[in-house]
C-alpha cells in the first residue's frame, strides 16, 4: 500500500448550482464514480456544509460522513478566509466579495469575521478527526514585492510582524485542537516562496502549527525549484495539491504576464499531465522524505474542460502513487554483521 493516500478532490472549482454539483451526496456520487477515494471540503461552500455546525457539532460532522458516498474527508481547505486575516488596502474592494455581505466595506470588521471563520474551520476540522487546514496567508506586503520603489528600511520585517500578529492567535488555537495551518505557498500571498514562508515562521516564533500546503503548479510559475522544495521543507508539508502548470516565456511576456489573460500569458495551469510538473519525481521526494497524508486534485486549466480535468485526474493520482518497499533491491547480496571483518576491510 502507498504511504501517500488518494486519489482525492478539492471540490472547489467543480461547485455549482445544478446536479450533479450542488450538494454534497450529489458531487461525492460523482466524484466516487471517477476513481477518487476522498474529498477536500470548500468550508465556505454552504452547499457542502454549514461550517458553523460542524465547528459545534460533532454528531453534525458524523452526519456530513455519512454523506459523502463512503469518500474519506481528506480536509477542510479556508482559502478564501485566510486571505481576508490580512488585506492591504489597495485589495480592499477587490477581496471584499470573500466577506459575508454584512462586514463587506469594513476593513476592521471583516478582518475579524475573517479570524472568527478560520477559527471554526480549526474547530470544524478536529470535529472531523483531521489534523491539517489547508488556508492562505493574506497578504500586507504584496504590493511591494517588486523593489521598486526601494522599499523603506524595516518595512518588510513590520509587515511580518504584523503577519504573525495577526495569525499567532490563531495558532495558538489551532495547536488546543492539534491541527496545522498548512499555508499554501502562492503568490498573491505574503507567503508565496520558501524565504517568504520562512520569515513568516520566524516571527511566529517558530510556531509548530505553521506548516505548509505544497502545490508545485504555483512553483513552476515563479520558475522555482518545485522539486528541490521537498527536501528542504518536508517537515511542514501537512497537505498536497496536485496541480500541474507550464511557463513558456515569449519574446512578448515573462513571470509578469504583461496583464494577459489566462491563455496568452506565458506561465498558466494546466490539467494534470499537460504541463511542466515533474510529477513521477514530486511523488518520489514525498515519499521519500515521509509525508503520509493526502494527493488531492486541484484542477485548473484554461483549455481543458472540467469534465475531462477530473475524469482524467483520478488515474493519473492513481498511477504516481508509490508503494514503499518492504526490503532493500539489494538484500540478496548482502551479508551478516560481523564486526571483526568490518574492521579487516578498513584495515584497521
Amino acid at each position: 500500500m502507498s504511504q501517500i493516500k488518494g486519489p482525492a478532490i478539492f471540490l472547489a472549482q467543480f461547485m455549482g448550482d445544478a446536479a450533479p454539483f450542488h450538494s454534497l451526496p450529489a458531487i461525492t456520487a460523482w466524484a466516487g464514480s471517477l476513481g477518487y477515494i476522498g474529498v477536500q471540503l470548500p468550508s465556505w461552500d454552504g452547499r457542502v456544509m454549514d461550517l458553523k455546525k460542524a465547528a459545534e457539532s460533532r454528531t453534525y460532522c458524523d452526519e456530513l460522513k455519512g454523506q459523502t458516498n463512503g469518500l474519506a474527508i481528506t480536509e477542510l481547505a479556508s482559502h478564501l478566509q485566510g486571505q481576508l486575516v490580512a488585506v492591504h488596502p489597495a485589495y480592499d474592494e477587490l477581496f471584499d466579495a470573500f466577506a459575508a455581505p454584512e462586514v463587506r466595506g469594513n476593513s476592521k470588521a471583516r478582518t475579524a469575521w475573517a479570524v472568527e471563520q478560520v477559527k471554526l474551520a480549526i474547530r470544524a476540522s478536529a470535529n472531523l478527526g483531521l489534523t491539517a487546514m489547508p488556508t492562505f496567508s493574506g497578504a500586507l506586503l504584496w504590493p511591494t514585492v517588486y523593489p521598486w520603489p526601494q522599499r523603506p528600511a524595516g518595512l518588510v520585517e513590520e509587515g511580518f510582524r504584523e503577519l504573525a500578529a495577526r495569525w499567532k492567535p490563531i495558532l495558538d488555537f489551532a495547536d488546543q485542537h492539534n491541527v496545522d495551518c498548512a499555508y499554501e505557498i502562492h503568490p498573491g500571498e505574503d507567503l508565496h516562496d520558501g524565504a517568504s514562508f520562512e520569515r513568516f515562521w520566524e516571527a511566529t516564533g517558530k510556531h509548530r502549527r505553521v506548516a505548509i500546503n505544497y502545490d508545485p503548479s504555483h512553483f513552476i510559475l515563479q520558475c522555482l525549484d518545485h522539486v528541490g522544495f521537498i527536501d528542504v521543507y518536508a517537515p511542514f508539508i501537512k497537505a498536497f495539491h496536485v496541480k500541474d502548470a507550464e511557463y513558456r516565456p515569449s519574446a512578448r511576456a515573462g513571470v509578469y504576464g504583461g496583464y494577459l489573460d489566462w491563455r496568452q500569458r506565458p506561465g498558466r495551469f494546466r490539467s494534470l499531465g499537460d504541463g511542466q510538473v515533474d510529477f513521477k519525481q514530486v511523488f518520489t521526494r514525498l515519499t521519500a522524505n515521509g509525508y503520509r497524508s493526502w494527493a488531492v486534485l486541484e484542477w485548473e486549466c484554461c483549455y481543458k474542460d472540467a469534465a475531462q480535468g477530473a475524469a482524467e485526474g483520478a488515474p493519473f493520482i492513481a498511477s504516481m502513487l508509490i508503494e514503499a518497499p518492504k526490503k532493500a533491491f539489494d538484500d540478496f547480496a548482502g551479508a551478516a554483521t560481523d564486526a571483526g571483518r568490518n574492521r579487516r576491510i578498513l584495515g584497521t
